[in-house]
């Protein structure tokens, strides 16, 4: 699940998966491009992961009238003040439509891992152990 960053004044120098020192406040109102460098637009919100408050998510304003939409930061860079996403404007465009300002729930955040084909490992399988032979009805 995922919150979104509410702008501030205060600045705080944090790591996070956009490779950067930077406040994610800080992205909001950069420019984005995409793989090719064509624009897709500013940033207007970035999601925090609830449970390591890394920078997860940014929603990018991708026209005048149009909504946004949400790309992932892990693989993207901040490069000069920029932040560079190395997706295809189209598919970025038709990425699902959340609505921005709500949390993201662990369903939301899978359909968008999905559509940009960053899959998410399952997590680790518990060890087969034997715990030797089970009782039946007659043992006791």
């Amino acid at each position: 699940m995922c919150s979104f960053v509410v702008p501030t004044d205060e600045l705080r120098p944090v790591g996070g998966t956009v490779q950067t020192d930077i406040d994610p406040r800080n992205l909001i109102g950069r420019k984005a491009f995409d793989r090719n460098g064509t624009k897709i637009g500013t940033i207007d919100e970035v999601y925090l992961d609830d449970a390591t408050g890394e920078p997860e998510w940014a929603a990018i304003r991708t026209g005048l009238f149009s909504r946004d939409a949400f790309v992932p930061l892990e693989p993207s860079q901040l490069v000069e003040g920029t932040l560079h996403v190395p997706f295809d404007r189209a598919l970025i465009k038709d990425a699902p439509d959340f609505g921005v300002g709500r949390h993201l729930s662990p369903e939301q955040e899978l359909q968008l891992y999905h559509h940009y084909g960053l899959d998410v490992a399952p997590p680790p399988a518990f060890p087969d152990r034997d715990f030797g032979k089970v009782a039946g009805p007659d043992e006791s």
